[in-house]
């Protein structure tokens, strides 16, 4: 009776891994029935393992693109779990109450991007773009040779992109042009003038962050319109600690009519829902 009443009060850890190409994300859960959350470096399979050797874990889900070869390093004790079925059961968990809603699109902005149809449990990718945290990290080497992607984000919250755009007001004069004219009409368009002086690495950071959010948020903003949907939610590593892109995602979604809300702790949505994937898995955010 006492060995059954020990095995009976065990806590349960379960473990969600999203196996990123540029990070690794890790979501635990332990005694307290809390989440906490580990953010990796890309390729960390040997500190997973070591994690995982030393924890335990009862539940220990995977997914990702090195989702794969890290459940070899693991001996086949892990469940892969589909990406996009991860992300879109970690958004659900990670929604405030007062936000959720049957369905919306959500926005992961990974290396790449990829925007999901959640409609209740079952979630479809709709499309994406290659515009994201790869796009920042690889223009802000090559045009500020900057290769830290939190200094990149840092010069661009300090930048404005004007001296780098195009805007609607630089070609027609006339204030009875047809477009609002601080709308961009061709990104770093500046560039290519004779007339314009080499812009501050600030202003070319802001201008990469205006690129890649602008054009994240038309992609994602016409399916929404195509489904009659009203919301855009966003999460993934490209947002964290990135104010200037987060500011240029509020407000073309505004400009489009929709309303942007952003995961707090967005990140490690697919790790969440690698962790959630049992179906008999109860997280406590």
């Amino acid at each position: 009776m006492a060995n059954m009443a020990t095995s009976r009060s065990r806590t349960t850890v379960r473990i969600g891994v999203d196996v990123g190409s540029s990070l690794t994300k890790l979501a635990l859960r332990g005694g307290s029935g809390a989440v906490r959350y580990q953010l990796l470096g890309r390729g960390a399979y040997d500190q997973v393992v070591e994690t995982v050797q030393r924890l335990q874990p009862q539940v220990l889900g995977l997914t990702g693109g090195g989702a794969s070869e890290l459940a070899s390093r693991l001996d086949g004790r892990a469940v892969q779990v589909n990406e996009f079925t991860a992300w879109g059961a970690g958004a659900n968990h990670l929604l405030p109450r007062r936000q959720k809603t049957d369905t919306y699109l959500l926005v992961s902005l990974g290396t790449g991007t990829s925007v999901m149809l959640v409609d209740h449990q079952e979630v479809r990718r709709l499309g994406g773009t290659a515009l994201g945290g790869g796009t920042i990290l690889g223009l802000g080497a090559a045009l500020l040779q900057e290769s830290n992607f939190a200094d990149t984000c840092a010069l661009a919250a300090q930048g404005s992109r004007d001296s780098v755009d195009l805007l609607v007001r630089d070609i027609y004069s006339d204030p009875d042009r047809p477009l609002k004219g601080d709308l961009t009409a061709a990104s770093f368009g500046r560039m290519g003038r004779q007339d314009t002086s080499p812009p501050p690495r600030e202003d070319l950071a802001a201008a990469i962050m205006r690129l890649v959010g602008e054009n994240v948020t038309l992609i994602a903003g016409g399916h929404a319109r195509h489904l009659g949907l009203d919301r855009l939610v966003f999460g993934g590593s490209t947002l964290r600690n990135n104010p200037a892109l987060v500011a240029v995602l509020s407000e073309v979604s505004a400009l489009l009519g929709l309303k942007a809300y952003f995961l707090t702790n967005g990140e490690f949505a697919g790790a969440v829902g690698a962790l959630a994937s049992p179906p008999d898995a109860e997280v406590h955010l």
